[in-house]
């Protein structure tokens, strides 16, 4: 059970019944590396979508987990960004806030080792996942120069509270270390039903208070990482940024899970832009014009497949 709820923690696909766009507005045909603007349906070269990039606070990537063409896709964005004299800031789900530190000194400390990195960071604790998958983020902001952030609350303690609940977590020593025993935890309707909906069908036979912790559990994420944002857009300086957030595509659907929260927390006018990551499957395109009906996000970036194979909606 403890397995599964802490997978169920990190789902990261929902669904929205928004539609945007009727059938006749997308387009028939697609191909890998197409980028479609799902307000209009139509596709725009990467230039295009530079340009918005360049032009905004906040860049959202969502990504399928282990795809090695949306983290291609993420270093294109970052070395168009510094083509144009920017200096972004990237931001990593990858990472917990108890390894900020450790990714500082890594950045600039030639000599420390990716070993030494990797524990000192707590990548297993954190994420757990190969390394090599998102080491190229890592070293392309070593060699840049450029700021790396921890998204994520540290694990041990998102797992408390998909375990214990947020109520019997409140109080602990390490929500106060964390700045997070007093933070607003959001409650949006529509995020509350979606991720509601998503985990009973995907995963059946838990009790419904098991939902409810899980459900607390990514808020507290996701409100995390919003505020991780907004802490970073206060400390911009002139001409800095763009913050481009690196994270699965769960937490930007709809902008409901991270961007909305950051919004509410600026309480002012954040151009924030957010782009979904898609591999592209020739039998599945009835997805794809689902996704752009329904506005998953401001475009649509088609790669191609993982080598892992077509991702579900299910993770």
């Amino acid at each position: 059970m403890r397995g599964l709820a802490l997978l169920l923690v990190f789902v990261s696909s929902f669904f929205y019944p928004a539609a945007l766009l009727s059938a006749d507005d997308v387009p028939l045909g697609f191909q890998p590396w197409q980028i479609v603007e799902t307000k209009t349906g139509h596709v725009v070269t990467f230039d295009d979508l530079l340009t918005q990039v360049n032009g905004a606070d906040v860049v959202y990537l969502g990504e399928e987990h282990r795809n090695a063409a949306h983290i291609e896709s993420a270093i294109k964005v970052l070395h168009g960004l510094v083509a144009r004299h920017r200096r972004p800031i990237v931001a990593m789900e990858m990472f917990g806030w108890d390894g900020q530190t450790t990714l500082d000194r890594y950045l600039n400390d030639p000599k420390m080792s990716k070993e030494n990195f990797m524990h000192d960071a707590r990548w297993k604790e954190n994420w757990g996942g190969d390394y090599s998958d998102y080491a190229p983020l890592v070293n392309l902001a070593r060699d840049r120069g450029l700021p790396l952030l921890a998204l994520n609350p540290p694990r041990p303690l998102v797992r408390r509270v998909a375990k214990e609940g947020l109520a019997n977590v409140k109080d602990d020593s390490d929500m106060t270390r964390w700045g997070m025993r007093d933070e607003v935890l959001y409650e949006d309707g529509a995020y509350h039903d979606i991720i509601l909906k998503q985990l009973r069908s995907c995963h059946t036979g838990l009790a419904d208070e098991a939902y409810q912790r899980i459900y607390q559990a990514s808020v507290f994420r996701d409100e995390g990482m919003a505020k991780t944002i907004s802490q970073a857009l206060h400390r911009l300086s002139e001409g800095g940024g763009p913050i481009v957030s690196y994270t699965g595509g769960g937490h930007i659907q709809y902008g409901l899970p991270v961007p909305n929260r950051v919004a509410r927390k600026e309480r002012r006018p954040v151009r924030q832009i957010t782009v979904y990551l898609q591999g592209f499957d020739p039998t599945r395109t009835e997805e794809i014009h689902a996704l752009l009906r329904e506005g998953i996000a401001d475009y649509v970036w088609l790669t191609p497949l993982s080598t892992h194979g077509p991702s579900g909606r299910c993770l």
